[in-house]
């Protein structure tokens, strides 16, 4: 959903109506994850997908009826469904797919650089069918549901995004209401964001994989010849100052991974003692197994736990078996989508 901000936000300027599409279940092969969204406007243009291009032409449609009715609508299609056959879904698995209007009051939540848990109604009563409830980690909402099952639904987020749930189908029964409201609810992280401390030779070819896997990227090095526009000119930003003063002004989160590259204690040091207090979902240090042990003994002495530590992935990267620059950088960031998608899922 949130790469599609953008394009929504020209819509929402255009006053297009938009329905969005979410992969609520798959089965077998789907190519297409759970919480996959792609938003159709009125015009039959559509951003994103929900079955990497099987599906798409058939769910446009819907839309598009869902749009001039205003009732959301599930789908189903699957292998074993001639359907599924005349769509092109003949990858072996099957998906089921929500649609529903969207509310473009949402489009300014959708942009806070915050964890986000989305609800949506899937069956239940007309008043509150297809309505979507967001909530991020500071714990705002919108939108709204009736009564105590806003309360409930509410509760049920804030539940995900603690244990970082992908996915789910919860059941809401209101109070005095024998009928249970299916609520599905799925998480939607904030781009990930790779800090990069120390504007080396591998720091080059590590930036331009970063940004085309989708990272926002940040050198930090307070030595100018190292870290300029002109050696990072694809970089998102640079940052001429120590990191750990660096460090304080950028918002870390659970989607940033922050890479060490210096080799030179003054410089990592202080990068790793901030980085390892923060919730980073990746922390590595370039070089060797030895470099690593006295690394350790200096932050142990500096009075960080051996817990901390060894959240620590030295030497970086994975064992890719390269010694050039661009394989370092290669092995750095291979390691850190790995760590990425396993935190993710």
């Amino acid at each position: 959903m949130r790469q599609l901000i953008h394009d929504l936000l020209k819509w929402q300027q255009q006053a297009k109506p938009v329905a969005l599409a979410t992969v609520i279940h798959t089965w077998g092969s789907a190519p297409r994850g759970v919480g996959s969204t792609m938003a159709i406007s009125a015009a039959g243009e559509m951003l994103g997908s929900v079955s990497g291009g099987c599906v798409e032409g058939a769910v446009v449609e819907a839309a598009l009826s869902v749009l001039e009715s205003g009732q959301p609508r599930m789908l189903k299609y699957g292998v074993a469904d001639e359907t599924a056959w005349e769509v092109g879904l003949t990858c072996g698995g099957s998906i089921e797919i929500f649609v529903r209007p969207f509310d473009p009051k949402q489009l300014d939540f959708w942009q806070e650089d915050q964890s986000i848990a989305v609800g949506i109604v899937l069956r239940g009563p007309e008043s509150v069918l297809g309505k979507a409830l967001l909530l991020n980690e500071d714990g705002r909402s919108i939108g709204a549901l009736t009564g105590d099952l806003h309360a409930r639904a509410v509760g049920h987020l804030q539940g995900a995004i603690q244990r970082n749930q992908p996915a789910q189908v919860v059941y809401l029964t209101p109070e005095g209401d024998p009928h249970p409201v299916e609520f599905f609810i799925h998480l939607s992280h904030p781009a990930p964001t790779l800090i990069i401390i120390g504007g080396v030779h591998i720091a080059v070819g590590l930036v331009s994989l970063a940004n085309t896997l989708g990272y926002s990227t940040v050198i930090i090095d307070p030595r100018r010849g190292f870290g300029n526009p002109q050696r990072f000119p694809h970089a998102d930003h640079i940052l001429n100052a120590w990191p750990d003063q660096a460090l304080q002004a950028i918002k870390l989160t659970r989607s940033t991974a922050i890479a060490a590259l210096t080799h030179d204690p003054k410089i990592d040091d202080p990068a790793l003692i901030a980085a390892l207090d923060s919730p980073a979902f990746y922390v590595g240090a370039l070089g060797s197994q030895k470099t690593q042990a006295q690394r350790c003994q200096r932050l142990l002495e500096a009075g960080i736990s051996a817990e901390r530590i060894d959240r620590i992935h030295g030497p970086i990267g994975l064992d890719l078996g390269g010694r050039r620059p661009e394989d370092i950088a290669l092995a750095i960031m291979a390691e850190i989508v790995q760590k990425f998608n396993a935190w993710r899922s």
